[in-house]
Formats: C-alpha cells, structure tokens, sequence
C-alpha cells in the first residue's frame, strides 16, 4: 500500500530551518568583516544560496491548515532537518578562510559540519591558530545551533517517539499528541532562555580566567553544547589552570538535564539535587576523577593537584562527550586508553546536550539486571521495576535493551566497515565508538586527542559522518527510515 505521509508541513518546516541557517551565517561574516577588513564572500554566497532554497521551500509548501505532527512525520522532521542542514551549513567550510589554502573538498566540509552539529567534535582542520575569525566562530556556532537542537529533541521528540527509553521522560510537550509543536513552543523558549544564561556565564567565567573575548565566546558555546571544537590546535593546552577549571564546571553543566535546569528557575530549588540521574552521575564522575587522580600522581611522579586538574578535565571531556583535551592523555599508559575507551560509552543525563548511552539506560540496566537476580532465587516473586519510586512503563525495559543492542552492533559494523577500508584495528574502532558516541577524539596515532581525521580516506568520513548523525538521533530514529513498514500504511 502506498505510504499516506504528507511532505507538505515538513518541506515547510526545512524551508524555514534553512532562512533561519542562512541568517545565521550572517553572524560569522559580520565579525571577520569586522575583525579583518575584509569580505567574506564564502559567508555571502553561502547564506545567498541557502536562504533563497529555504523561501523557495516556504512558498511551495505553504498550506493554510493548522500545522501538527502524527508520528510517522515526526520521525521523518527528526531525520530530515539533521540530515539536509548540515548540506548546506557546510558551504561556508568549502572556501576555508585559511590565507595559504583553497578550502575543504565538500566530504571534509560535510565531515567538520556534521560534526559539529552533532557535537562530536572531531575535525579535519589542521592549523587552527592561523583560521579566519568567521571560520572559528562558525564551528563554534555550529556546536551551540546542534547543542539546542539536541535539547530540543531530546525533552520534547523523542519521549513522543518512544526512542530509547526516552519514554521515561514524558512531559506535557511531548505526550502522544497529534500536536506537539504548538504545546512545546513555550519549552522551547525557556530552553533557549536557559542556554543563552549558562553559556553567557560560562564566556564571562572563561573571560576571567584569562581567555581573551573572542576566545571565551567560542568556548562558551561548544562547552555548553559538549561539541569539544576549540580555536586553537593545542586545544584546552592552550590556556592555564583556571580555564581548565571553568571548563570542567560548565561541561558538567552541559551535561545535567536541562528540564532540571528549567523547573531550577521556576522557583524548585532543589530540582537539580532530586533528580536521580543527576545524583548518579555526579557520585561517578568523583570517584572516577580521584581514583584517576591518584593513580597519576604516583604513576607520574607530580603533585595531587596537577595530577587532579587532569584527570578531571580530560574524564569530564570524554564522559560528557565534549572532547576537549589538556594534554595526550593517550601517554598515561594502556590502562589509562583502556579506561578513556571504556568512558568514551557513559554519557551525561537524558535531557542534555551530552551524548553515548547516558546515566538513565544505566540505572534502568542496573534496575532489570538486579530483578533478574531476584527471579533466579525466588521465581514466584511478584516483582515491579521502578525508576525513582515510579513504576516503570511495561516497554521501558525493551526500548532500553533494544537501544543498547543496536549500539553495539553499530559500533560493530562500522568497525568492520573502517577496516574493509584499510584503518588498522584500533583506528577503526575507535573512531566507530567516538562517532556513535559523539565524543570527538579517538585513540591511536592517527585519530587521538594529538591527531585529527583528515587522512582518513573520504569513505570513511562519509561512513563516520552518518554514524555520529547515527549516534546523535539515538540510532533508531534513522533505522525507522530503512523499515518497509514504516512507509506501509
């Protein structure tokens, strides 16, 4: 049977995504034609085409019913709008603002694009130091525009489209409806008003410890959105202590759940303390950091607070899935990189712009693995799954087993996939697991916090670039697409 889906609303709604990208691009031409002297024509022509492709989408596809949502077009609005802006948000990136180069071919333009709106934070850019100013400030962008979309999605689409155990975290803007938008415009201005605070603080915090203005701005906002792109190669190496302080707070802030953040301002003091994701994440985060810490400091022969400045940094960069570095933490030793890898899977909370597996999936796993343990000894037992005193939905447990499934076997195939290309082993699979896990570095060589992705071949950055997409909408809103069903009436 043919499918019934209407591509009116959603080519409407891109169309306007798109007017609203080009605008965007107007910000990075408007500083480097302010901070250089100069034109920056591959901002101009970029937003030219954009806009006029996006008023063009408006204007075929107006349609004077009231605009709501089933559920088959939000899955495809999720996928679409991550799929085809990061087309034409790459644009800029292929006229490079580099004075001794031409520019990125479209596959490394696509790559760094995808990647930061994704958050991932790996790159193909060598020579960083010596970009435009536009150019930096678009990657930042690019981190801070994903970092909302992130949010978005995750508190008001995905408990709608049941991904991943995202059920669990249902408000009144994203029930089964055939209306969500209208009920979530709201939300989405105190999302918006809450990241411009934080990120806002985080510059003025950066600004203090010694960064200048248009160093603080940029890392403010990829800190907020955990997307890890920096203005300098030698990344957080760049700058002192303190900065390395500040950082380590607002990547943690990044990484809590931005509804706690929302009912914080609404007058629930103690919001953000409840929240049991929060609780975990934060008791894991301290003993990790100061175990690490330890261990360093006498590995290392340095004093405890150096070796704790390290360690909790470069551990909150990679759990938080922000990707930022201090310094080759590969060098510590094969424990030190077993132990990043197996960090690079943890994740903040459910709700941020942080991503991997998340707290909540762990707890959930915790919670169906000790039930189990109750079965085996006592098999009459009646036995009912909570999360934070609340009895879970009966298909909370699937969705969660579900997800972890396919993130293994995801990291599996690409692996399989990188290797078929020619990556040694550890090559390819971390760079499957970063990009999955939208972490940004990976391990070895090549790809570490030292290196970068840009002599990867350009299959293996197409194949990366659909699986940090992959990893980012929770992996099952892009498998939906590749089900015949789906498109089945």
């Amino acid at each position: 049977m043919k499918s019934t889906v209407s591509f009116r609303p959603l080519f409407h709604v891109l169309g306007i995504l798109l007017v609203v990208l080009a605008g965007t691009m107007m910000i990075p031409a408007t500083v480097e034609a302010y901070m250089t002297g100069t034109v920056p024509l591959e901002f101009l022509f970029s937003a030219a085409i954009t806009g006029v492709l996006g008023v063009l989408f408006i204007l075929a596809m107006r349609d004077n019913k009231s605009f709501s949502l089933d559920l088959k077009q939000a899955f495809l609005l999720t996928a679409l709008s991550w799929v085809i802006l990061p087309v034409f948000a790459a644009l800029p990136l292929m006229g490079l603002g580099l004075e001794t180069d031409a520019g990125l071919s479209y596959t490394d333009a696509v790559f760094e694009t995808v990647s930061g709106l994704t958050t991932t934070g790996s790159t193909v850019i060598t020579g960083l130091d010596q970009l435009l100013p536009g150019l930096l400030l678009w990657r930042s962008l690019l981190n801070w525009v994903g970092g909302i979309g992130i949010i978005v999605m995750a508190i008001i689409l995905l408990p709608f489209l049941r991904i991943g155990g995202m059920q669990l975290f249902k408000t009144e803007s994203s029930d089964q409806s055939e209306k969500i938008i209208p009920k979530s415009s709201d939300l989405v201005k105190k999302i918006v008003s809450v990241y411009l605070v934080l990120t806002s603080a985080c510059a003025l915090a950066y600004w203090l410890a010694g960064m200048t203005v248009f160093d603080a701005i940029n890392h403010a906002m990829a800190t907020l959105a955990t997307g890890g792109y920096s203005t300098h190669d030698a990344s957080f190496g760049y700058f002192g202590i303190p900065a390395q302080w500040v950082g380590i707070v607002f990547m943690m802030m990044g990484a809590l759940p931005f509804i706690a953040f929302i009912k914080f301002s609404n007058g629930h003091r103690r919001a953000i303390v409840d929240d049991p994701q929060v609780r975990t994440f934060v008791r894991f985060m301290v003993l990790v950091i100061v175990a690490s810490a330890v261990m360093l400091a006498v590995d290392k022969n340095i004093n405890f607070f150096t070796a704790l400045t390290y360690s909790a940094f470069n551990i909150v960069s990679i759990v938080t899935t922000t990707g930022f570095a201090s310094t080759d933490y590969t060098l510590w030793g094969t424990g030190a990189v077993a132990g990043f890898f197996l960090l690079t899977m943890a994740g903040g909370c459910a709700g941020s712009t942080s991503g991997a597996i998340k707290t909540y999936r762990f707890q959930v796993l915790w919670t169906i693995m000790r039930a189990q343990l109750l079965k085996l000894n006592s098999p009459n037992r009646v036995i009912v799954l909570k999360y934070h005193g609340t009895k879970m939905p009966d298909e909370l447990p699937v969705s969660v087993l579900a997800f972890l499934a396919a993130f293994f076997a995801s990291i599996a195939i690409v692996t399989l996939l990188l290797a078929m290309m020619g990556l040694d082993f550890v090559t390819a699979l971390s760079a499957a697991a970063t990009a999955i896990t939208n972490v940004g570095p990976g391990f070895g060589d090549i790809i570490g916090p030292s290196g970068n992705f840009a002599s990867l071949p350009d299959a293996a950055k197409w194949l990366l670039s659909f699986t940090m997409l992959l990893g980012r909408l929770e992996i099952f809103t892009l498998f939906m697409l590749f089900d015949p069903h789906f498109w089945r009436t």
